[in-house]
């Protein structure tokens, strides 16, 4: 969540607790920042660090995506770490062609809770893991998926080859769309004109109410979502009704890697537990070092949710096992075995794995390789399910050192096929249902 037209989670909010010293900078429409130079104009959403704002740039007459961080010394901290690695990505990338978000400026903004660094990028579209959501959860034409793995690469490695970045937290959330998926959410194709001072009235109390119904509804979710502990192979994963998926014609398909705030230098790595849980890698896991290639990792966990709207791997904690071992079990049915050497390699391969290198605690294991996987499960044709995991499984190579890079991947065969409407893999047999455009 950084710069989108609408990356605000639509389940959740940041609540009020955390506006108070140290926490978020409180902001009203038309609120102004860094003397007047930018107007806000609604917020796009919020992270464990900030908010974001729609902002209107009054010098260049552009809208901007304006982040507000929190005010507390850790905060900040984090804010000039950000704030350094988006600048080097700017400096090297002067025509903007690198599909990495794109730092404006930034600036200081004393408020009743303290001083609050903010960053000036510049406006994005949605989120994949929203153009996910837009499309039902349904694997999208694999075409689409080229050209979004395209725009990935391009940005993964600019950031690896060129300057030594790792990103380590790469997942659909922190990758946007260049416009919004509909056109009146866009403030420029809508031609929205811009506020320029603040409304007038109580602007506060109807959000008050919204959040504390945002909150009671969100309580109901989690109770509603408690599950057994039963432990689900990679082969029972129930198969959910599925709707219809939209026609995603007319979408411009180009994106940005986005969202900085846990990137670091490979040469400078400052923390071990990196990476949302379902797009971590296995070294992250049992602490046997990392580099570029996490990213790697997440990326092709990435390009299969694009294609088939679901995760790779969704771990769940159950009877006498956690969510760490569960996901190692996972990845080995799709994968193989995990090599001994590396199952038995890392700082904590002794929680998981005993001197064989097999699981402690989860001994049975049913294999359902890729490329099945995406035949059985997901009905794509044959050969297009075997070009796609020719792709995808060298990424999620057990060891590191073995997985292409993304220059490497920029090259590969897979990127530069063009399937016949790939809409008939899925579409083919639900030829009397009518898609919803």
């Amino acid at each position: 969540m950084s710069c989108s037209s609408s990356s605000g989670s639509e389940e959740d909010d940041e609540g009020f607790d955390a506006y108070r010293k140290g926490g978020y900078h409180a902001v009203r429409i038309g609120d102004q920042f860094s003397g007047g130079r930018y107007i806000a104009q609604r917020k796009l959403g919020w992270g464990q660090f900030s908010t974001v704002w729609l902002a209107f740039d009054t010098r260049t007459s552009n809208y901007v995506a304006l982040k507000i961080q929190k005010s507390a010394q850790q905060f900040a901290q984090a804010a000039l770490h950000e704030i350094e690695l988006l600048q080097a990505a700017a400096d090297g990338d002067p025509q903007n062609t690198k599909c990495v978000v794109r730092l404006i400026d930034d600036f200081k903004h004393a408020g009743p809770n303290g001083q609050h660094l903010c960053m000036v990028l510049e406006f994005l579209g949605d989120s994949l893991l929203r153009l996910i959501r837009y499309n039902r959860y349904r694997g999208m034409e694999l075409n689409k998926v080229r050209e979004i793995c395209k725009c990935i690469l391009t940005g993964l490695d600019y950031l690896h080859r060129e300057l030594g970045m790792i990103h380590s937290d790469l997942k659909p959330e922190n990758i946007l769309l260049c416009s919004s998926i509909d056109p009146a959410k866009d403030p420029i194709r809508s031609g929205l004109t811009p506020i320029l001072e603040k409304p007038e009235g109580n602007q506060n109390g109807a959000a008050t109410l919204n959040l504390i119904e945002k909150k009671l509804k969100r309580r109901a979710r989690r109770a509603v979502a408690k599950i057994s502990g039963r432990r689900v192979s990679i082969v029972g994963l129930s198969e959910t009704p599925k709707k219809t998926k939209r026609n995603l014609d007319g979408i411009d398909m180009r994106c940005k890697v986005v969202d900085f705030g846990n990137a670091c230098w490979d040469d400078n790595k400052f923390a071990e537990e990196i990476q949302t849980r379902q797009y971590r890698a296995p070294e992250v896991i049992l602490q046997s070092g990392y580099s570029f290639s996490v990213d790697m990792w997440s990326f092709a966990c990435t390009a299969f949710e694009l294609a088939t709207g679901e995760m790779l791997f969704a771990p769940k904690d159950g009877n006498g096992y956690g969510e760490d071992e569960d996901h190692l079990a996972l990845m080995m049915e799709l994968l193989g075995k995990m090599p001994r050497k590396i199952a038995i390699g890392g700082a904590r391969s002794k929680d998981y794995f005993d001197r064989h290198g097999d699981l402690k605690r989860i001994r049975r294991l049913k294999y359902w390789p890729l490329d099945r996987l995406l035949t059985d499960k997901y009905k794509l044709p044959e050969a297009e399910a075997r070009e796609f995991a020719d792709f995808l499984c060298p990424i999620l190579d057990f060891a590191p050192e073995k997985r292409p890079t993304a220059q490497q991947c920029l090259q590969h065969p897979w990127l530069n096929l063009r399937t016949q409407n790939n809409e008939d893999h899925i579409e083919g047999r639900m030829s009397n249902l009518q898609i919803d455009g």
